[in-house]
């Protein structure tokens, strides 16, 4: 098994060594040609939605992702990567739009807003939780799954081939949302 990770902006390091500690093969997705690599499942990091998605259309990498995740490659999009997927974003425009759930971005505030915590993840029980600017989904619809609530707002949910988390599990000890994104390939 290997995994891609989106690296034109973000956290893309960070998953990379969770990757490492797990025995994963993996590599950076940069450019067009990357696509063109064998690999079975794609990580979207955290960092700027806005900026993410404008890079993925200027490096021509947004319609090579999107066929990928609608043809059924397995997506882990963490806070920017879960705005990505989304088919609505409160007060700004969607970009990927794969998954059926509504966002709101920056919803716990700007940086000084961040914070951490521990809360049960269906399947997974308590896990350490990191927000950082994060979003929050306001709705899911169709067959989207909550897998996460903090204070009643949805923070991790899966549709199929996708799952999406506004914390960073990345930046967090615990492995567990890396390994249940890798037992869905």
């Amino acid at each position: 098994m290997t995994i891609g990770i989106l690296a034109l902006q973000g956290a893309f390091a960070e998953h990379a060594h969770v990757l490492g500690k797990l025995g994963v093969p993996h590599f950076e997705i940069r450019q067009k040609k990357d696509m063109e690599r064998e690999f079975d499942g794609l990580i979207l990091p955290g960092g700027e939605s806005t900026v993410m998605g404008k890079l993925l259309r200027t490096s021509e990498l947004f319609d090579p992702v999107r066929e990928k995740i609608l043809s059924g490659m397995p997506v882990f999009g963490t806070c920017a990567g879960l705005i990505l997927l989304a088919k609505e974003v409160e007060d700004d425009i969607s970009h990927l739009a794969t998954m059926d759930i509504c966002v709101k971005r920056n919803a716990y505030g700007r940086q000084l807003g961040s914070f951490y915590t521990e809360e049960t993840f269906q399947g997974l029980g308590m896990i350490p939780m990191t927000f950082i600017r994060a979003p929050y989904i306001t709705s899911v619809s169709g067959d989207t799954e909550i897998l996460a609530e903090v204070e009643g707002r949805i923070v991790a949910a899966r549709e199929g081939n996708q799952l999406v988390t506004a914390f960073h599990p990345e930046l967090n000890e615990s492995l567990k949302v890396h390994e249940y994104f890798l037992n869905m390939i």
